[in-house]
């Protein structure tokens, strides 16, 4: 197998309203990538562009960025896996880079979810269930991740205030991180004491909608040595996988099935264990989310992932760094763009340049990126 590397990777400041329109969203990101990376258009073999779409105004997407961008008349495609949308787009990089079709592909992940309402984005939130069978019950995510938080609470005898420990982290290093949307600190009481938005979730365990893009140029061993890259962060291991919609259909709520299946794959393709990982990056669009990634990377035995908080394990001089960046609690969750930006702070870890959330010296890190609920899973895991 030809060895296929990440080269460059950029972001924009994920924030709550965006002035302007999705393709300056999508350059912002674009740019900083093409900086880190120095090179230029002409060397984009590719771009994967992804969003979810109904989130989007404009029909077809892909094309007006890969316009905008000037990467045309380059081959352009559209990538949706809703919330792991970005990761997949990796995914298809790494499949086009390594059969020899390109010797470099861009991804690019972005979503303006302010271009609707709350009102309209939760109902399109209720979509990604199945519109025949069980969406029409009201069902949304918040409701549903709640669903899963006392199933977990309730089997392992864990506390909600084991999911606020996870969001007091996620605050700690949002303060750190120019690119968040929360910028605040947040102590346990305050967790405990918030309005319920879905029991047991309250305030403090749910993410933010945001609006943002993210940036991944992948390309070949022999590429980045043309283009004079030192330092590319090698794709090690990649799993997917995927679940029924509808939760009828499921029988663990314990855990997410998706990540256990993917992270199995990833770490078969890489030849590693999980204890072998070293900085990581999990999907937390809930509280819930995080503690159930513990266990279903591998990190924590079932059961144990309260007991990893509680120590401050996952923090970043803990056994096993997870989210140093904030999160998406404390990002905000742009859902094209964050596959892209969990990507984004992994590189940035394995390169040493992760500033005051770097992480002493890792060599393999981890991305675990869900899409609806549990409905995808993607895990990527990069190397230095």
């Amino acid at each position: 197998m030809a060895k296929v590397g990440i080269i460059g990777v950029g972001q924009s400041a994920f924030v709550r309203g965006y002035a302007g329109s999705i393709r300056e969203l999508a350059f912002e990101a674009f740019s900083e990538a093409m900086q880190d990376a120095a090179i230029e258009t002409k060397d984009v073999g590719a771009t994967v562009i992804c969003s979810a779409p109904e989130y989007d105004k404009q029909r077809s997407p892909a094309g007006v960025i890969a316009e905008y961008l000037g990467l045309t008349p380059q081959p352009t495609f559209y990538a949706e896996t809703l919330c792991s949308s970005s990761s997949t787009g990796l995914k298809l990089a790494y499949a086009m880079v390594e059969s020899g079709l390109h010797d470099s592909v861009m991804v690019i992940g972005f979503q303006k979810m302010s271009e609707i309402t709350s009102a309209e984005s939760q109902e399109r939130m209720g979509r990604g269930a199945d519109i025949q069978w069980e969406s029409p019950f009201g069902t949304m995510m918040p409701a549903y991740y709640a669903m899963y938080a006392s199933a977990y609470l309730n089997h392992y005898g864990a506390k909600e205030e084991d999911l606020a420990r996870i969001r007091v982290k996620a605050a700690t290093y949002g303060q750190i991180n120019e690119k968040a949307v929360y910028r605040k600190g947040v102590e346990l009481e305050q967790c405990m004491n918030a309005d319920p938005v879905a029991k047991p979730l309250k305030v403090f365990d749910c993410c933010a909608n945001a609006d943002g893009a993210s940036c991944v140029i992948v390309a070949n061993e022999k590429k980045a040595k043309e283009l004079g890259i030192d330092k590319p962060v090698w794709i090690l291991g990649l799993g997917s996988a995927s679940n029924p919609v509808n939760l009828a259909g499921r029988d663990l709520f314990n855990g997410l099935a998706v990540a256990r299946m993917a992270s199995k794959e990833a770490y078969a393709m890489a030849g590693i264990s999980a204890d072998q990982v070293d900085v990581a990056e999990v999907h937390d669009c809930f509280t819930i989310a995080e503690m159930m990634a513990y266990e279903d990377l591998g990190f924590a035995e079932p059961g144990g992932g309260p007991e990893l908080i509680r120590a401050k394990e996952t923090y970043k001089e803990g056994k096993i760094p997870v989210n140093v960046d904030g999160g998406l609690l404390s990002k905000g969750h742009p859902i094209g763009a964050t596959g892209g930006s969990q990507i984004r702070t992994i590189v940035l870890q394995l390169r040493g340049e992760a500033g005051e959330m770097q992480v002493k010296d890792p060599e393999i890190g981890l991305v675990h990126n869900i899409g609806g609920v549990g409905l995808y899973g993607n895990v990527s895991i990069l190397g230095r």
